[in-house]
């Protein structure tokens, strides 16, 4: 008997590297596929004026149908995307530390750390990796890791890619009610960026969705707790499965 197929798509500015805690952990009961967003990875840089809808098409040839497609921060927004677009590819969609529908405060903050980048990437990169990482238990060497990857980005491509991540939450917002599939909204709670309050928003946009907010996480959930985080997962997938 084949196993299920679990999708698992990076944020912005990540690779597949970002999914190995949590690969580990599914993999004997899941055949795991871990795409490189466009422009991200191994994939070229992409051009400015790349859209939301881009970046799926650039992704679905990997995704096989039927899939349990799970999307983190931008990779969420992609997920969803998807789900509404190419609903036959899609199981269930479990959104990671997303973004949803941001307020005018949340919007003023995420443009604040746009401008950051385009002046000074490199500071950026550091500031991010301070919000994601300062105060956990995660080891200096993931740590570096996710440094290495952030760092090895075509700055360019990166911009591109984040100005889509600052604003196809608005773009994607009044389309929500129309995915279809069974969904799981899941953050941290201590996620400054992908709070547990738009987690709560996009549970209550998508027609079946269940939020959850795992306790003292950051942004980087499926890096920090992949355990925690899995458990949430595969308990969700496990539920649908039973329906």
């Amino acid at each position: 008997m084949s196993k299920p197929t679990v999708v698992l798509l990076h944020g912005v500015g990540l690779d597949h590297t970002m999914w190995e805690p949590t690969a580990a952990l599914l993999a004997d009961r899941f055949t795991v596929i871990t795409p490189d967003l466009p422009g991200h990875g191994t994939r070229p840089p992409v051009s400015d004026g790349v859209t939301l809808a881009d970046l799926a098409d650039g992704v679905v040839g990997e995704i096989p149908a039927g899939s349990h497609l799970v999307g983190f921060s931008l990779g969420a927004l992609v997920a969803q995307h998807v789900a509404l677009h190419r609903p036959e590819l899609v199981t269930t969609l479990t959104s990671v530390s997303s973004v949803c529908e941001r307020t005018a405060e949340e919007r003023a903050s995420v443009r604040d750390r746009l401008r950051a980048a385009e002046a000074d990437f490199t500071a950026s990169a550091a500031a991010s990796l301070k919000r994601w990482y300062a105060g956990t238990e995660v080891g200096p060497d993931r740590v570096a890791r996710t440094e290495a990857t952030l760092l090895s980005n075509d700055v360019g491509s990166f911009l591109n890619c984040y100005r889509v991540f600052a604003t196809a939450d608005a773009d994607i917002a009044p389309d929500l009610p129309a995915i279809a599939v069974r969904a799981l909204a899941v953050t941290g709670e201590n996620d400054p960026g992908s709070t547990p309050e738009m987690t709560h928003r996009l549970a209550a946009a998508l027609p079946d969705c269940r939020a959850e907010v795992i306790p003292q996480a950051r942004h980087m959930l499926p890096v920090e707790r992949p355990e925690a985080f899995v458990d949430s997962l595969t308990t969700f997938i496990g539920e649908c499965a039973h329906v």
